[in-house]
C-alpha cells in the first residue's frame, strides 16, 4: 500500500481482514495531508446528482453507483462502530440546499433518488423554514449520514491493521516495475519492495504511472468558528449545496461551526494555497452569516487542503492502465471517506478473485 491517509488506512484494514499479508509505505506521517485537511462530512450522496449522472450514463449505472455510495456510507458507519473506533463519529441527516429560487430541480431530484430506491425526502419552503429555521426555496433530506474526526479514524484503522499482522513503514515510492512476476517498488537509493500487487493510495499526488483523462486537482478551504453550542442549527445536520461549486457546514462535538468551500484549482501547492487564505476566510465568514445569521463571527481556525475532483463526480478505483497488479484508487472529490471505505471493498474483491460493474462505472482511463 502506497499512502497511510484514510484510503490507506481503509484498503490496509479491508485487505488484512481477508488474511492478505501487508505492507503501508508513506513518505509523510500517517494521517496528515489531505487527510487531515478534511471536514470529515461523510456523506452517500455524490457531488454529481443522480439526474446529471442519469443524463450521462443512464439510469441504470446512475442508479447502481448512487446505491454502492449509500451501502458503503452505512458500511463506514459499522466498520467504526464495530470496531469502536475513538473517532468521534456520529449518526447525522443530510440536508442538501436549493440554491435557486424555485427548488423544482431539487423535488424532481428527489423523485428520481425515490424511484432508484434511496432514501430522503424533499421539504419545500415552508417545511424547511419551520424545521431547521433556514430560508430556502426546498432542499432534500436524507438520512445515513455522520462526521467524524479523520484522523482518529486512520489510526484507529491502521492500528487494527498492525495488530493483524500489517507494517507501516515511513519511505517515499518513487519507481515502479510491473514487468515481471512481482511489483517492484524502488524507494530511492538500493532500497526496494517486492509485491504480488499495489495499491496506490497516494490522493491526488499520483505517481507519472497514472494517466487519467478525467481528473483534476483542487483545493478547499474550511473555517471553524469558536464553540457555540447555543447558537446551532437545529438536530445539527449536515448541510451542503445544490451547485458544483457548493458550501458545506456541520457542528463539532464542541459546538463550533465547520464551513467550507470556496474551492479553486488554480492554487493547488501549499504556498499558493496559503497566499489565498486571508482572503478566502473572509468570504467564507460571510457565506457562513448569510447561510446561519445566529453564527458567532469569531473564528478560531482557517485551513485548506488539496484533492482530486472528476468531471463526473464518481472515484477512480481499480487497474492502472498499462500496470500488471497495480490499482489505485482517488479522485473522490467531496466524498474523500465514503469513497475510501468504497474504493477498500472493492479492490479486496478484486485482490481476492471476484469482479464488480463498478469497476467499469470507475475505471481509471474512462472518459466522461
Amino acid at each position: 500500500m502506497i499512502g497511510a491517509g484514510i484510503t490507506g488506512a481503509m484498503v490496509a484494514e479491508s485487505l488484512t481482514r481477508r488474511g492478505h499479508e501487508v505492507v503501508v509505505i508513506d513518505r509523510e506521517t500517517p494521517g496528515h495531508g489531505s487527510t487531515g485537511a478534511s471536514t470529515a462530512m461523510l456523506l452517500w450522496e455524490i457531488d454529481r446528482t443522480l439526474s446529471e449522472l442519469i443524463q450521462t450514463y443512464g439510469f441504470e449505472r446512475a442508479a447502481r453507483c448512487y446505491t454502492a455510495s449509500h451501502r458503503a456510507a452505512q458500511g463506514l458507519l459499522s466498520l467504526a462502530r464495530h470496531y469502536r473506533i475513538p473517532c468521534h463519529i456520529r449518526d447525522r441527516l443530510s440536508l442538501y440546499l436549493a440554491v435557486d429560487d424555485s427548488g423544482s430541480a431539487l423535488r424532481d431530484e428527489s423523485d428520481l433518488r425515490t424511484r432508484a430506491g434511496l432514501p430522503g425526502v424533499f421539504l419545500d419552503h415552508a417545511s424547511l423554514l419551520r424545521r431547521f429555521e433556514i430560508a430556502r426555496a426546498g432542499a432534500i433530506l436524507s438520512p445515513d449520514a455522520a462526521d467524524a474526526d479523520p484522523v482518529e479514524l486512520t489510526h484507529g484503522l491502521l492500528k487494527i491493521s498492525i495488530a493483524r499482522g500489517a507494517s507501516v513503514r515511513k519511505a517515499d515510492a518513487t519507481a515502479f516495475d510491473s514487468a515481471g512476476a512481482k511489483v517492484v517498488v524502488g524507494l530511492g537509493g538500493r532500497h526496494e519492495i517486492e509485491a504480488n500487487r499495489v495499491v496506490l493510495c497516494t490522493g491526488y499526488v499520483m505517481p507519472d504511472i497514472v494517466r487519467p483523462t478525467i481528473q483534476r486537482p483542487t483545493s478547499s478551504w474550511a473555517i471553524a468558528t469558536e464553540p457555540q453550542p447555543q447558537n446551532l442549527w437545529p438536530e445539527d445536520v449536515l448541510i451542503w449545496e445544490a451547485s458544483h461549486d457548493y458550501n458545506y457546514a456541520r457542528s463539532t462535538s464542541d459546538g463550533r461551526i465547520i464551513f467550507g468551500g470556496e474551492d479553486d484549482d488554480s492554487a493547488v501547492e501549499p504556498q499558493a494555497r496559503e497566499a489565498l487564505t486571508s482572503a478566502k476566510r473572509e468570504r467564507l465568514r460571510r457565506k457562513l452569516r448569510a447561510l446561519w445569521p445566529k453564527s458567532s463571527d469569531k473564528i478560531d481556525y482557517c485551513w485548506s487542503g488539496a484533492f482530486d475532483t472528476t468531471e463526473d463526480g464518481l472515484p477512480l478505483i481499480g487497474t492502472v492502465p498499462g500496470q500488471k497488479n497495480i490499482f489505485a484508487a482517488y479522485g473522490y472529490g467531496g466524498n474523500g471517506i465514503t469513497f475510501s471505505y468504497l474504493a477498500a471493498e472493492l479492490l479486496a474483491t478484486l485482490c481476492s478473485g471476484g469482479s464488480s460493474p463498478l469497476f467499469d462505472d470507475f475505471a481509471i482511463d474512462r472518459s466522461g
